[in-house]
This record gives structure tokens, C-alpha cells and sequence, in this order.
């Protein structure tokens, strides 16, 4: 019996070779896998389904709830006498980073639990989805993020416009393109996890190993808020910055928010390309 079990475990091992040649070794066909088909770049009869309007419902719930809590957490620590009276930066960080784990898990079944524009690009550019999904859950989740400012404010207005009302901006000390770069790379962290976590083939292949994709997304997003809150307040979502600058509606919220857009969008096409093209050498497959 331990002979039998040792064969395998070795047969487990090595199910998935990597002994290819070169781009093909992310293309090997085995009967409990298969690629899944590219999303029609546009597909209009999306339009008529209650389950393509229902994902859009829940991404405008899930970006109110997570505007709701971490602009909250700011204000918090922002409005503290001193930072050994609040949660501080780790708290920020514990609170975007826990939303993130909460909400996709909540809404992963039901629309992916994107929750931020720039995954969303990014999984478009990967075809995981249609434009016309991409574009509507842009949508949702832009709204959801200035309803769930809106209640911040609404319960707080006096401190919500003293403190910055959680809008991104590029601290001082730092230069806009010290901004965009910690903007770029932050998102490049967040979307290269995405794709890892939510990879089928990486599933297939260690399914002996359980993974709860939202656990390494939701940890992503804690550490990029650890190491860019200092620059920039971390954005790394346009929603998150979009909704806090709308309703904080000040000046030099908007100097600088183009940089929480383009940023975002930089990192999350340069983590789909590296993970399209490098990870699973998908240009590279053979026709064999």
C-alpha cells in the first residue's frame, strides 16, 4: 500500500510537465483541463440577460460597500488626535486589503468580483470578458464608488471635507512621476495576482493544493497600500479615486487625478501582456 501511494503522489507531481519545448508548455491538453474559449470582443446579446444586469448590481453593491468602509478608516485615522489613537496606516491598509478579500468572495460567483476599473481592463485585454461587460461594469462600479463616498459624507460632512474626504493625491515630497510609477506598479501587483489566483489551468494543475482565490487577491491589495499610501494615498483602483474626488469636490483633487487613471491602466495592460504572454505563452501555442 505505501509503494502504491508513493507512485501517486509521484504521478501527481509530475501530471503537468514541464519538459516542452520553449511557448508550450502552458498549451499541454489533459483530460481535466481545457482552455476556455476567448470572450467575443462584443456581444450584444448580453443585453437582454437578467444575469449580465444582475453582475452589474453587484459590482455598484460591492464598490458602495468597500468606498463605504475604507474612506470611512481614513476619515478615522485622519481625524485622530495623533496616529497612536487610530488605526494608522496599517489599519488603512488592514481595511482596503479585508473589503477587497470580503467582496470578491461575496461577489465572485456572480460577476467575477472585479470591483476596480483596472482589473477590469486588464481582464479584457486578457478576453475574459466582452467589451460590452467591461464597459458596463466600468459604469457600476464608478457609480457605486460616489454613492459609497456620498454616505460617508452625508454621515460626516464637517470632518469628511477637513480631512480630505479620502481623495487620492500625490503627497508632498513626491513628484507626479513618482506618483504614476507607484500608481503603475501597484496595479501591476493587484492584476498579475488576479490573473494567478483565478488561473484555470494553475487550478487544474494544483488542485491537491486548495487556493481561495480572494485571499492572495485581498492580501495584494494590502501590501501595495502599505508601500504607496506614503506617495500617492493608493489608489490603484480609478473608481475608489474617481468616487472620493467627486464628493470631496476640491481643487487639488483633480490636479493630479489623471494620474490615478492612467496609472491604474498602464499596470493592469502590462500585467495581462506579462501574464498572457510570458505566464501561459498563449501566442506561442502549437498548432500541432
Amino acid at each position: 500500500m505505501a509503494e502504491n501511494k508513493e507512485e501517486d503522489v509521484k504521478l501527481g507531481a509530475n501530471k503537468y510537465t514541464e519538459k516542452q519545448p520553449l511557448g508550450t508548455s502552458a498549451q499541454t491538453t489533459d483530460k481535466d483541463y481545457k482552455e476556455p474559449p476567448p470572450a467575443p470582443f462584443f456581444e450584444p446579446g448580453e443585453l437582454s440577460s437578467w444575469s449580465f444586469y444582475r453582475a452589474g448590481i453587484a459590482e455598484f453593491m460591492a464598490t458602495l460597500l468597500f468606498l463605504y468602509i475604507t474612506v470611512l478608516t481614513v476619515m478615522g485615522v485622519n481625524g485622530a488626535d495623533n496616529k497612536c489613537a487610530s488605526v494608522g496606516i496599517q489599519g488603512i491598509a488592514w481595511a482596503f486589503g479585508g473589503m477587497i478579500f470580503a467582496l470578491v468572495y461575496c461577489t465572485a460567483g456572480i460577476s467575477g468580483g472585479h470591483i476596480n476599473p483596472a482589473v477590469t481592463f486588464g481582464l479584457f485585454l486578457a478576453r475574459k470578458l466582452s467589451l460590452t461587460r467591461a464597459v458596463f461594469y466600468m459604469v457600476m462600479q464608478c457609480l457605486g464608488a460616489v454613492c459609497g463616498a456620498g454616505i460617508v459624507k452625508g454621515f460626516m460632512k464637517g470632518p469628511y471635507q477637513a480631512h480630505g474626504g479620502g481623495a487620492n493625491v500625490v503627497n508632498h515630497g513626491y513628484t507626479k512621476g513618482s506618483g504614476l510609477g507607484a500608481e503603475i506598479v501597484g496595479t501591476f501587483v493587484l492584476v498579475y495576482t488576479v490573473f494567478s489566483a483565478t488561473d484555470a489551468k494553475r487550478n487544474a494543475r494544483d488542485s491537491h493544493v486548495p487556493l481561495l482565490a480572494p485571499l492572495p487577491i485581498g492580501f495584494a491589495v494590502f501590501l501595495v497600500h502599505l508601500a504607496t499610501i506614503p506617495i500617492t494615498g493608493t489608489g490603484i483602483n480609478p473608481a475608489r479615486s474617481l468616487g472620493a474626488a467627486i464628493i470631496y469636490n476640491k481643487d487639488h483633487a483633480w490636479d493630479d487625478h489623471w494620474i490615478f487613471w492612467v496609472g491604474p491602466f498602464i499596470g493592469a495592460a502590462l500585467a495581462a501582456m506579462y501574464h498572457v504572454i510570458v505566464i501561459r505563452a498563449m501566442p506561442f501555442k502549437s498548432r500541432s
